[in-house]
């Protein structure tokens, strides 16, 4: 049978609503939280919206730095590139796969880049000059230990990050992450952030603290988005921990 018969056959069949079996950490170890692929798809029209408000659009180019193990945060960031008809490339995040990173950088030319760790920074650190890598990129989206690495040589990096098992993206005001509040509810207490599943969404948490210093602020931001913003405390907290 022809790939396209395949393809055109598997359409045809009953897809499970589960989509993922999120791990993420907190504070009080690994858990595991169910993920719907229609939640999957609210997540990745929410990226979408956000990477518009960077200025993404069709014919631009962006390079993803993930692994694979972060498959359902990735997944809503490639959906909301596709969206969006922006070509891109995917390098791992792990420092071993610097070369890559910087492969991909010279030969797409990226408008954006998302989710540039620390380990590839310091991966490219021995053969280029990061600030002149980075500066000029429009858009660069970096986990948090690679925020001030990337600061410190002129780049105007936002912050990309988890929040359990939500995704965090600051928006170009610069001013905390945003935090989709139609799917999940973030806070703080004593200096902790904690997370819980939204009211619309299928797949329960209650609320978890995540062992992350940090604090939330609530009003309306700059950019007109009425999300709550993250702003950690310390920029060393990983995107995630493999179990």
């Amino acid at each position: 049978m022809a790939r396209a018969d395949t393809l055109a056959r598997a359409r045809t069949l009953d897809r499970p609503a589960l989509a993922y079996l999120a791990r993420f950490p907190t504070a009080a170890g690994t858990q595991d939280m169910e993920l719907t692929w229609a939640e999957l798809a609210r997540d990745t029209a929410w990226v979408t919206e956000r990477l518009r408000g960077h200025g993404l659009g069709a014919g631009q180019r962006a390079l993803l730095t993930t692994s694979g193990y972060e498959g359902f945060w990735g997944h809503a960031v490639i959906g909301a590139l596709r969206t969006l008809k922006v070509t891109y490339g995917i390098a791992e995040a792990m420092g071993w796969d610097h070369r890559r990173t910087a492969v991909f950088h010279r030969e797409l030319r990226p408008q954006a880049v998302i989710g540039l760790s620390a380990e590839t920074l310091e991966g490219l650190a021995g053969s280029a000059d990061i600030g002149e890598m980075f500066r000029p990129t429009s858009v660069v989206l970096a986990r948090p230990a690679a925020l001030p690495l990337l600061r410190g040589v002129g780049v105007s990096a936002c912050l990309f990050t988890a929040v359990g098992p939500a995704l965090a993206l600051e928006c170009p005001e610069r001013t905390g992450a945003h935090v989709n509040a139609a799917e999940w509810r973030v806070g703080e207490r004593d200096g902790d952030l904690f997370v819980a599943a939204g009211e619309q969404r299928t797949s329960l948490l209650a609320e978890t603290p995540l062992g992350i210093r940090g604090r939330v602020v609530t009003d309306r931001c700059a950019c007109g988005s009425e999300d709550p913003r993250v702003l950690l405390a310390e920029a060393d907290q990983p995107l995630c921990t493999r179990s």
